[in-house]
């Protein structure tokens, strides 16, 4: 008999289609396959590196709502991990791909990737930090769960695939790992918030799922704003 449901998965059964929509887009299908057009994935590339860049800054703004000392670590570890590790990894990535930092920096941010990134920087200052990271996971623990379903998934073409490692970057044990201390934040500052039990019946539910399920409406815009460079 299964337990109880973590704040993480009850806010993904609350919001299963837009969850759904996210995790297995035809984008996420298309990469498993080998078969999304490179014009495509190279301007993902691109605004996934502006992205980053305002991702840290949200994190950043986690340190600032943390209370308790556990939590400010853990947001200034994120910050750390984000801007010195994987953004770098990200512009070698890129650089793989005929992309070069320099060539990253003067893209023009594209209107999904705006207004994603907004939306999260907007929930972390007029909210708390449950806010702020209710609206941040879509991002972390989604990525993650695309690469496991990826890696996992014996449909998956790996060989001859252009687009292996990205699956396997996100599969890999770091960014597991990474995703693993988030959603263990996310339960910490969930309870300490009184989220326990009855997730449904705390006040604060309806307003939560509504951030998390926007958020992953948005991260479904941004894979619809990667088909779009066909």
């Amino acid at each position: 008999m299964s337990g109880p449901l973590s704040v993480y998965q009850a806010l993904k059964a609350g919001a299963a289609d837009s969850w759904d929509g996210y995790v297995a887009h035809p984008f996420v299908r298309q990469l498993a396959s080998g078969a999304l057009p490179e014009a495509c994935f190279r301007h993902y590339l691109g605004q996934d590196y502006l992205f980053l860049l305002h991702y840290s800054r949200a994190w950043a703004l986690a340190v600032v709502k943390s209370q308790e000392i556990a939590d400010l670590r853990q947001a200034a570890a994120t910050v750390d991990l984000l801007l010195n590790h994987e953004l770098a990894l990200h512009v070698k990535y890129c650089e793989g791909w005929g992309l070069s930092e320099a060539d990253l920096v003067r893209l023009p941010e594209a209107d999904a990737n705006r207004l994603y990134t907004r939306f999260v920087m907007d929930a972390g200052l007029s909210g708390d930090l449950l806010d702020l990271l209710v609206a941040l996971i879509p991002c972390s623990l989604g990525y993650a769960e695309i690469g496991r379903r990826l890696a996992d998934d014996p449909a998956t073409r790996l060989d001859g695939n252009p687009y292996r490692d990205w699956i396997e970057l996100y599969a890999g044990r770091e960014f597991q790992e990474g995703a693993a201390l988030c959603s263990q934040q996310l339960e910490r500052v969930a309870e300490a918030r009184g989220l326990s039990g009855n997730f449904v019946a705390n006040p604060r539910w309806p307003h939560l799922l509504k951030l998390f399920e926007t958020a992953c409406r948005l991260e479904i815009g941004f894979w619809d704003m990667g088909l779009s460079a066909t």
